[in-house]
């Protein structure tokens, strides 16, 4: 939705308002965070002393500032401020941001406009299209704000047109610093030391949530007539509020990629961490038992089939006790397949065997190897000439050929020296050396 432009940046902001609109930052100088990109002579901080705005799209997580950038770029330009919701607004919108970027240029004032778009990663491509003419001849500055990885999100011609500025995370002492702020602004109770620290490691480097939630806790305890917040109230009013993990966007795909590959690089305790880390930010169970049983498969394979089995019982036990309990399964799960022999032979000779299945053309199964039920199949030789494993020495025979003809030795499957694969790379070996003696003279491989 089209919010019109905003020229009340210096304007006292009602009291009804939340507490985090009510401490939006006014000018750069009160921006707390941050400051790789608003220091002085960075890069940001230089194109608003320039007096030359730029289109750009800041990226980083929720509650660090992208908005509030954005509306001081426009007060810093003197620019009309159109702001779009990508989460609900659409074509309409953007022409209607259109008229008004017109009608600021062509009036009296002569006044540019920036068009700041949330969450423009929502938009699809014919609708951040619908951007570019505009972009290109100069009528707004397109400021867009996404908490996902624009190289994935916006399209590329957009992108190309957009200076990428990448946020950070409010470090500890600076959500202090916005503590202390509110504190000092509005009237807000006391806070012990104990409950602070984890009221700022509840918000995880979001000051959104840092101040939506100290407004909760204001309210609740004024409610309760308390003029202190302590750490065993608070736990008792927010409770499972408190897990800070985002379950959605790139932060979750980051964390499940750190899980990965802690266990694939065999360190029990990263993989243990990163596991917990999802766990008490609420990631579902069910999926973190889906992607351990996928590690098993993918990364220790056939160097310890134990592992697979662990991972699907540990899934089994979650599914029968629940949490937490089921959750220690999972734990030890992970801890078994950081500790195990490591093989990814499996998985890459099944993605070799993919890729050149798909490339070659519908080869003719061997006669010798082919089903013959009826008398006419026997007739036409099925299944002729075909010799029976069992019945062989050592249950092996020795120089048949399971292949199509013409098809020689593929390689897809090559054991690592690790674990149980060590036995089956030797019995590998055996087997092929019994072959070729039993090859017929100038056919060996």
């Amino acid at each position: 939705m089209v919010k019109g432009y905003d020229r009340s940046m210096s304007a006292p902001t009602p009291s009804h308002q939340p507490l985090a609109e009510r401490l939006r930052p006014r000018s750069l100088a009160e921006v707390i965070g941050q400051q790789h990109v608003l220091g002085p002579g960075k890069p940001l901080r230089l194109a608003f002393e320039s007096g030359r705005p730029h289109s750009c799209i800041f990226w980083g997580p929720p509650g660090v500032g992208k908005t509030t950038i954005a509306r001081l770029m426009a007060q810093a330009f003197d620019a009309q401020f159109i702001a779009i919701s990508a989460v609900l607004g659409g074509v309409k919108d953007i022409r209607d941001a259109v008229q008004l970027a017109e009608s600021a240029r062509d009036g009296l004032m002569r006044q540019g406009t920036i068009v700041f778009v949330d969450e423009v990663h929502r938009f699809n491509k014919s609708q951040q299209d619908a951007f570019l003419p505009h972009v290109e001849s100069g009528l707004f500055t397109f400021v867009g704000a996404t908490t996902e990885n624009p190289s994935f999100e916006v399209n590329s011609a957009l992108l190309s047109r957009a200076t990428v500025y990448v946020l950070q995370p409010l470090s500890a002492d600076e959500l202090r610093q916005i503590v202390a702020r509110a504190q000092a602004q509005q009237a807000l109770p006391a806070i012990e030391d104990e409950a602070l620290e984890r009221l700022i490691a509840y918000a995880d480097g979001d000051a959104r949530r840092l101040l939506n939630t100290l407004e909760t806790l204001t309210i609740t305890a004024g409610q309760a007539q308390l003029d202190r917040i302590t750490d065993d109230w608070l736990l008792s009013v927010l409770g499972q509020q408190m897990r800070r993990y985002d379950k959605g966007g790139e932060q979750f795909y980051d964390t499940i990629s750190a899980l990965h590959k802690s266990v694939r690089g065999s360190d029990p305790d990263a993989a243990l961490y990163w596991l917990v880390r999802m766990l008490d930010g609420g990631a579902d169970p069910r999926y973190m038992a889906r992607r351990i049983i996928r590690m098993a498969w993918e990364d220790i394979g056939l160097a310890d089939p134990r592992a697979m089995q662990i991972a699907n019982e540990a899934a089994q036990t979650y599914e029968r006790l629940g949490s937490p309990e089921g959750e220690l399964a999972l734990a030890q799960a992970v801890l078994y397949l950081a500790v195990a022999p490591k093989s990814n032979a499996g998985y890459k000779a099944y993605n070799k065997a993919r890729a050149f299945v798909q490339q070659d053309g519908t080869r003719p199964v061997p006669l010798h190897l082919r089903n013959a039920p009826t008398k006419l199949m026997k007739e036409l030789d099925y299944g002729k000439g075909y010799r029976y494993a069992h019945d062989e020495e050592g249950g092996f025979a020795a120089g048949e050929r399971y292949l199509p003809e013409g098809m020689g030795p593929p390689g897809f499957y090559a054991p690592v020296a690790r674990g149980l694969e060590i036995k089956i790379g030797q019995k590998l070996q055996e087997l092929r050396a019994r072959n070729a003696a039993a090859a017929p003279p100038g056919t060996q491989e």
